[in-house]
């Protein structure tokens, strides 16, 4: 996600950096440079013009040209109307208690709409909500059968009007099953097409006069980029949005449709897709998404996964184990799958400050989590407790029962006590407050 332009920043303010003293010319060089970058990124080029005019007007004044470190200072005032251009500061998406709230997808085929249906089900099924699903793309051959799985693999209802055909009434009728079953959430996914017609959009502006929903929400390709800038401008003009939901964000390495559709629709974006899985949804934060483009992590968004995903108790059980060296292969499994909810190895060390572009070449292979998980889970109750038992025999059958060699169940079980030994060094020498749920000791004046 991003990683094209954020490379090509990285290497501009480097050279910004390597003066110690920056002109006039050094700024305006840097700025066609950055011009460019935003281009190749496919972001639209009267949002490319009016954000470099901008940032070019507030780095030639004189706090600049004389601050000690200019190119940190240019560094921010590129931070800063990155942020602007893509909508500022994030308005949280929030749903109205005691009343059905309504949210109606619209968009172009193979945009997303109905694995994002799935995923806003889930997100907001974790939170409480009752949602329900409703189908009413009738066009679309087994349209109505994949937003049905779509729905069982989250746990969620799939409203099924039988052999009625009109979106319309579809659309009419869910609203009011709803009520009926105390369902507090709607979704509605539509049919999309293959290009913006204008059948397409009377059906769509019919629904919407019909079930009149609290949220409407394009949901476009990131991938396509202009495309994607084009259809928001089209939908939002002749139907009416209230905001965007960019899908395929992981797979867009330039990004320019995330950095182009607020400036040019004035509306913001609200969720993005960040992966395949049904949980890879995340708000979107504009001063987030600019800190990775430059290269500066996102721990806000780590911090929020690991929130979801890790129990305090749970954690300061795991703390308590590693201090009494009881630490065991169970509690390790059980780690590596609550880390493996996150998502992608390589995402979550890109997040870290300082370390997004130094991993970049690196290769996460997150299929050796599965390779590891298989050797301990291959292991007996009474093995994963104490390792020590682990004799030559017991190895073979551990290699053999999970598809692996012995001697990667030797290097496991000497990287496990390697770990162990560490982490009883860490915490011997790290004295009081050492740890994630330790109380800082009191200093005495």
């Amino acid at each position: 996600m991003f990683e094209s332009l954020g490379e090509k920043f990285e290497r501009i303010f480097k050279n910004l950096r390597g003066h110690g003293a920056i002109s006039e010319r050094n700024i305006r060089d840097a700025m066609r440079d950055v011009k460019l970058a935003l281009l190749e990124a496919d972001v639209h080029f009267r949002v490319v013009k009016e954000f470099v005019t901008r940032v070019t007007e507030k780095a030639i004044g004189s706090e600049v040209l004389t601050s000690i470190t200019p190119g940190q200072q240019v560094i921010k005032i590129v931070h800063d109307e990155l942020i602007n251009t893509m909508g500022g500061p994030g308005q949280p998406f929030s749903l109205q208690p005691s009343t059905i709230n309504v949210v109606l997808l619209l968009g172009l085929q193979g945009s997303g709409k109905t694995t994002l249906a799935g995923k806003l089900a889930k997100r907001y099924m974790k939170q409480g909500w009752k949602p329900l699903l409703v189908p009413c793309d009738v066009y679309r051959p087994a349209a109505i059968h994949q937003l049905r799985v779509v729905g069982k693999q989250v746990g969620v209802p799939s409203y099924d009007q039988g052999k009625q055909k009109k979106p319309v009434a579809i659309a009419k009728n869910a609203v009011e099953f709803a009520r009926k079953e105390a369902r507090d959430l709607v979704i509605i996914d539509t049919a999309g097409r293959l290009h913006i017609n204008e059948v397409l959009m009377d059906e769509l502006v019919e629904i919407k006069k019909a079930v009149r929903p609290q949220f409407t929400f394009l949901v476009a390709d990131a991938m396509t980029g202009q495309d994607a800038v084009n259809s928001a401008s089209a939908f939002n003009e002749q139907v009416g949005i209230d905001g965007v939901c960019l899908t395929k964000l992981d797979g867009d390495a330039r990004g320019g449709a995330a950095l182009s559709i607020k400036a040019v629709t004035q509306k913001p974006i609200v969720f993005i897709g960040v992966g395949e899985k049904l949980g890879d949804l995340e708000e979107f934060h504009a001063d987030r998404l600019v800190s990775r483009i430059l290269g500066m992590g996102d721990v806000l968004t780590l911090v929020e996964k690991a929130q979801v995903t890790f129990d305090e108790k749970q954690a300061r059980d795991m703390e308590r184990k590693i201090r009494k060296q009881t630490f065991t292969f169970q509690d390790f499994v059980d780690q590596m799958q609550q880390v493996r909810k996150m998502g992608s190895l390589k995402d979550l060390v890109g997040m870290i400050p300082g370390l997004g572009r130094q991993v970049k070449d690196m290769q996460f292979d997150d299929r050796e989590f599965a390779s590891i998980e298989a050797m301990i889970l291959s292991m007996t109750p009474e093995e994963r407790e104490d390792p020590e038992i682990l004799n030559g025999t017991r190895r073979r059958r551990i290699a053999q029962g999970s598809g692996n060699s012995v001697q990667n169940v030797n290097q496991l079980i000497k990287q496990f006590n390697e770990a162990k030994r560490m982490m009883k060094q860490m915490f011997s020498g790290g004295g009081p407050g050492f740890g994630p749920f330790r109380k800082k000791k009191p200093k005495h004046r």
